[in-house]
């Protein structure tokens, strides 16, 4: 058995430690704020600021775990190499978690060492710098905080007299102490997708099959597996998605990101080293293992002799309608009364109008057609929180 530490206890950190308890693991889940959802499932758990890299060390002190599973941004990053010379795993590892969480060092390690294909892009600390820079990116054009989440501090800028706003959007939005942006093209894309890689400690980097998502305001809304992708884009995609896992080093599954554009094909986006959201359709039997099954199995270096499709399938999100410091009267009886479909409560406390609440999946054939499958998960969802 080994101690597991999750830093991060959102409804990715639950599903992971459910995979883990399932195997006769021992977790300690971490987060800001109690009862977090992974807290109720897991041994023990702690509540601290995980910006605070003295009581980060002390919970890691306490604990003495065998492996450190980061789960969202807002960590002490630079700490982990700290543990991981005291001889702690790191999942995937203390460099890639430290290049992933800063939008700054990834995008420079994709664009620049390795030379894949991404947005044209610069960074700025000041209004007047980002107010340079649009002028050589052009209108409209992306601005995102070098540090953040679910979609936090993001825009669409398509004038100059926007600037000033978006720019104080990504200060605000930003996590932790990088009060930096990045401003980047536009790409006119016509569709977004998912590649969940998984790199293993004794074994070849796998791929699932990739998954269509949708977004709003950087955040997930609804995905779908498998996404239609021509064999070429296909192999762009992995061969990218190989390359800086590769480059990052380290064992576990990977959410990828790519932009599909008519005129520059297959465009890297960003990259998460940890089960990715829009990876939440595969809890509705998409695939063999689903992408937390997958995670902890490469993490724990556990054979996994394949990544295949079941079932087609689609997730849509069941989002808050107001703020509120309590769980929703949630209905159940919509969604449960259809065959081939699936509810997920993530268990969060509190509301706040259009926060994640729980995922309605739904399933059906390998080769089922997608679009019926995506009009149902969103229609059941709309009914799920009265």
């Amino acid at each position: 058995m080994k101690k597991i530490l999750l830093l991060g206890s959102g409804e990715l950190g639950k599903e992971f430690v459910i995979a883990a308890k399932r195997a006769g693991q021992y977790v300690v889940a971490c987060d800001r704020y109690a009862n977090a959802p992974a807290m109720q499932v897991a041994d023990e758990c702690e509540v601290f600021n995980m910006l605070d890299g003295e009581a980060l060390a002390s919970v890691v002190e306490k604990h003495r775990p065998d492996i450190i599973v980061p789960e969202i941004e807002a960590i002490r990053t630079e700490r982990l190499f700290d543990f991981e010379k005291q001889g702690i795993q790191v999942v995937p590892s203390a460099r890639a978690v430290n290049f992933t969480m800063n939008r700054k060092a990834i995008r420079d390690l994709a664009a620049k060492e390795l030379g894949l294909k991404t947005a044209k892009y610069f960074y700025a600390k000041t209004l007047d710098e980002l107010k340079e820079h649009s002028r050589e990116i052009g209108f409209p054009c992306v601005i995102k905080p070098l540090m953040s989440s679910s979609g936090h501090g993001q825009s669409v800028v398509k004038s100059a007299d926007e600037l000033e706003a978006a720019f104080n959007a990504a200060m605000e939005g930003s996590r932790g102490d990088v009060k930096e942006i990045i401003i980047e093209e536009f790409i006119r894309f016509d569709s977004e997708f998912t590649l969940l890689t998984v790199t293993q400690k004794n074994g070849p980097t796998l791929f699932c099959p990739p998954i269509g998502h949708v977004q709003k305001g950087g955040d997930y809304r609804e995905s779908w597996q498998p996404f239609a992708i021509s064999g070429h884009d296909l192999k762009e995609a992995q061969r990218m998605a190989e390359a800086v896992t590769t480059a990052l080093t380290g064992a576990g599954i990977w959410g990828v990101e790519f932009f599909l554009s008519h005129d520059k094909g297959v465009v890297f986006s960003e990259l998460s080293p940890r089960p990715h959201d829009t990876g939440m359709v595969t809890l509705g039997h998409t695939l063999n293992l689903n992408e937390f099954e997958l995670h902890f199995r490469a993490v724990m270096g556990l054979p996994i002799p394949a990544v295949h499709l079941e079932h087609a399938g689609a997730s849509a999100v069941v989002l808050a309608k107001e703020e509120a410091g309590h769980e929703p009267e949630y209905n159940m009886a919509d969604v449960l009364s259809e065959d081939y479909t699936r509810l997920r409560i993530f268990g969060k406390q509190e509301q706040h109008v259009g926060r994640r609440m729980g995922v309605v999946l739904c399933y059906g054939d390998v080769d089922a057609d997608t679009t019926p499958l995506r009009d149902k998960a969103k229609r059941l969802a709309a009914t799920v929180i009265k």
